[in-house]
């Protein structure tokens, strides 16, 4: 699989979404048959794409919305929801800045404490308008905020970081023991970020439900430019689910993988099942539902880095409401929208009747598969030529 690079260094190549397509199967199947559903620790949901937990994404009325249309939305406890009485006066100050001071006012913001009465208050307010609360936080605060957000009935928790690793090496402050914290919880537990065999074998003996796939991919994340590290994400999903494999025929316990980011279309999100996901995270394309609180705008979790933020403000625009970006009818002609009629139909085309027959579908290496015949949407700036 290696392939020399130098005198004395090998490096193997690794594959992102456009670089690859699905091969139609032997058989179809009617997509209104089909089942999308997908589970965490023993949690169904209708829909497998989950709203990432970044402020321009998810507060609580987005995680209302997106529980009552069978999906999760993950809000940011150590974001601006929990540092704010009223974010709203925030988001606007930030969706208002120019491009050049958007990233200082973001670091500005976010120097705010955090104030743990929110982090239950947040949490409360979707269970009382019966949406699934379900809650991230970097892995410093996971000990503290999981108590806050378990009395407020917080459904899962999530820890995740840029990468989380089962052995974390620090001096300078307390490492937060993963199998511990995984074990003693109450609710399930999702951890992030991995991209790699052997850390995604690692976390899964933690005991957490589920894990989160991906290093640097997402709309709004520089961090592959800034740090230089990152998997493309069909081989980070790959990896990870033979990791999953191995570890349910050894243990008996399934663990879901969660593909996230890199993915801004239907095809991407199809292609990240074909690659061994059982649920996809996403944010970019979410940013652009009308409940969305980024007014258009959507940023990284890193971008508010006091010494080195690694993302960015991007301009998103709004393009419909949250039904529509699931749902349909599809409004624009890129992909963005409707994104669970593709899927159905994907599935439908491969001949796989759920998420897990998606796993066996055939992929083939096809880098001319964005380009080929597509001349006039690439001049004229339309459809895949965007």
């Amino acid at each position: 699989m290696a392939e020399w690079i130098g005198i004395g260094r090998r490096a193997r190549r690794c594959y992102g979404f456009d670089e690859i397509a699905l091969v139609p199967g032997a058989q179809t199947v009617n997509p209104n048959e089909v089942d999308t559903s997908f589970e965490i620790d023993g949690k169904k949901f209708k829909v497998p794409i989950l709203a990432a937990a970044m402020d321009g994404v998810v507060d609580v009325k987005f995680a209302v919305e997106m529980s009552k249309l069978g999906g999760i939305a993950v809000i940011n406890l150590d974001g601006v929801q929990t540092r704010y009485e009223n974010p709203g006066d925030v988001l606007d100050e930030i969706s208002k800045a120019s491009p050049q001071k958007a990233t200082e006012l973001i670091q500005s913001v976010y120097t705010t404490p955090i104030k743990e009465k929110l982090v239950s208050k947040r949490i409360a307010e979707i269970k009382k308008q019966k949406g699934k609360a379900v809650a991230s936080c970097i892995p410093s605060h996971a000990e503290r905020f999981s108590k806050l957000a378990i009395e407020a009935g917080v459904d899962i928790f999530v820890i995740q970081s840029t990468v989380t690793t089962t052995k974390h090496v620090a001096k300078e402050y307390k490492v937060l023991d993963l199998f511990k914290f995984c074990k003693s919880i109450k609710v399930p537990v999702v951890l992030g970020n991995c991209v790699t065999y052997e850390v995604t074998a690692e976390l899964m003996q933690t005991g957490a439900a589920g894990l989160l796939i991906g290093v640097g991919p997402g709309a709004a994340c520089t961090t592959r430019g800034v740090l230089g590290i990152g998997v493309p994400q069909v081989t980070a999903t790959v990896d990870a689910a033979a990791a999953r494999d191995f570890h349910h025929k050894r243990t008996g316990r399934y663990v879901t993988i969660i593909t996230d980011g890199g993915m801004n279309r239907g095809g991407d999100i199809c292609k990240a099942f074909a690659s061994g996901a059982d649920a996809v995270m996403i944010g970019s394309s979410f940013a652009r539902a009308i409940e969305a609180p980024g007014r258009g705008y959507h940023w990284g979790m890193a971008t508010s880095h006091v010494n080195l933020p690694r993302g960015t403000r991007i301009q998103v625009g709004t393009t419909g409401t949250l039904k529509y970006i699931l749902f349909g009818p599809a409004k624009v002609d890129d992909g963005s929208q409707n994104l669970i009629g593709a899927l159905k139909t994907s599935m439908g085309s491969l001949g796989a009747s759920n998420i897990k027959e998606m796993h066996d579908v055939e992929i083939i290496i096809a880098p001319s598969i964005q380009t080929e015949g597509k001349i006039f949407q690439v001049g004229q700036r339309v459809g895949m030529g965007k």
